[in-house]
């Protein structure tokens, strides 16, 4: 039976918890203060800790922390729980920085509170002595058959997804545009306990900043001028799933607010109902921006941060694993030999050298629209060197068409804004076309305008 000890002040709550705990099967002592709290972790083994944050008239939260600190100088390994109020989550923040291996809301959903208890405890386990695993050996234990790669850091990558799946983690992948972010949701899903409910997909920077709510949240018919009828939100119907939120980096700060209050909560209320929808759900996130550096120019909450990224998955560019391109080209092509009905279709072995050889800035999902237009330009079955070549002339990316500015010359926004004023002229202000040649959805490209100031 795995033992659990609750630090709170409050006796109410280290009753309250101690009941539900010890009725889910674990076993709990429970300190009033940090001293009393640290006497027992030096006597006692612990599987997990749950900390409140504040023990005295003070709410500074400062008692909460040096107790974390001592706690990890104790024990680096031993999972802590915090639990705080709404107004004190930047305390969590802290806590999470400290090693804190989660945080939760008072008042808490107790179904929540022993997920989180639960994949805690998982995730603390030590992972296997060695990771290296066949690509045979990781088929037969996990679903992945979607999924086409077998160099040595991607096998690891595929490791890591199948061991967290099974807990209800909150994951970030992040990674270059086109290196499969999606995939591997899918993935992570399909491999978890609930795969058989729903999976429901969300890509974020497509979503105006006004329908935020109604999308995610759902609307009563009557709500606003538009609602005609009764919609179901992307949260509700994902209960008992997982939701998954492409692109979160798109996402202003307003309603970087209203999510975070729904991940804190597990609840929401929709447009136009005064009545407090719970939902339960398992949340994987995805990006291809750099979220540290959102967050240290304030474009991304800190808070909101920390609480997608438990763990979080970095994929490699495919430039980084050349191995796998011959793999991923005859896959594609495999597909497309049913598709256009050409059984005899086949790429020759210097083709395959050639295409390993490229950087891929599109990763994956340019070489896929590569091998597709060869194919369909191509009548020939085997499929040659000159023929990716004469395709690859006419990609809308070739190499060697601009000159990047010299290192310290240029800050990013201000390359950013060059560029987009650029495609404005370039496509005679054609949103379509600018947000298309830019690797953009329309709303984040009308959010980039608005930031810069730039007026079509």
């Amino acid at each position: 039976m795995k033992k659990i000890l609750i630090i709170d002040d409050d006796i109410a709550i280290t009753t309250s918890l101690s009941l539900l705990l010890n009725k889910s099967g674990y076993k709990t002592q429970t300190a009033s203060n940090p001293k009393e709290a640290i006497s027992l972790i030096t006597s006692t083994h612990f599987e997990l800790i749950i900390q409140d944050m504040n023990f005295s008239a003070s709410t500074t939260g400062e008692e909460g922390v040096e107790l974390l600190k001592k706690i990890k100088s104790i024990n680096p390994t031993i999972p802590v729980v915090l639990i705080t109020a709404w107004g004190s989550i930047s305390l969590a923040v802290k806590g999470m920085k400290l090693g804190a291996a989660d945080f939760i809301n008072k008042p808490w959903n107790n179904e929540h509170l022993l997920k989180t208890i639960n994949t805690s405890l998982s995730l603390s386990k030590s992972k296997p002595d060695t990771l290296a695993f066949t690509r045979k050996e990781l088929d037969s234990r996990y679903h992945f058959e979607k999924i086409i790669g077998n160099s040595p850091n991607f096998l690891e990558i595929l490791e890591t997804i199948g061991r967290i799946a099974q807990t209800d983690a909150t994951i970030l992948i992040s990674g270059e545009s086109g290196t499969g972010k999606e995939l591997i949701a899918e993935a992570i899903h399909y491999n978890s306990t609930r795969h058989t409910q729903s999976f429901v997909k969300v890509n974020l920077g497509g979503i105006p900043s006004s329908l935020f709510e109604s999308e995610m949240f759902g609307h009563k018919k009557g709500a606003f001028t538009d609602a005609r009828s009764d919609r179901t939100g992307r949260f509700e119907l994902a209960d008992k799933g997982s939701i998954f939120l492409d692109e979160i980096g798109e996402l202003n700060l307003s309603n970087q607010v209203k999510l975070l209050r729904v991940l804190q909560e597990r609840s929401f209320e929709v447009l136009g109902s005064s009545k407090t929808k719970t939902v339960d759900f398992r949340l994987i996130c995805a990006t291809n921006r750099n979220l540290t550096s959102m967050v240290e120019n304030n474009e991304f909450r800190e808070d909101l941060f920390y609480r997608i990224n438990l763990i979080t998955i970095k994929l490699p560019a495919l430039r980084e694993r050349p191995d796998d391109i011959p793999l991923l080209v005859n896959q594609f092509v495999d597909n497309l030999r049913i598709i256009y009905g050409r059984h005899e279709l086949s790429v020759s072995q210097n083709a395959l050298k050639w295409l390993k050889n490229l950087q891929w800035p599109g990763n994956i999902r340019e070489l896929k629209n590569l091998v597709e237009r060869t194919v369909l330009v191509t009548n020939k079955n085997i499929l040659e060197t000159d023929d990716f070549i004469n395709q690859y002339q006419t990609s809308p990316k070739k190499q060697g068409d601009f000159n990047l500015p010299a290192v310290g010359s240029m800050t990013i926004d201000e390359i950013e804004e060059t560029m987009i004023k650029k495609a404005l002229e370039f496509h005679k202000n054609n949103m379509s076309k600018v947000a298309k040649s830019l690797g953009l959805s329309r709303a984040a490209l009308y959010r980039r305008l608005e930031k810069y100031g730039i007026r079509q």
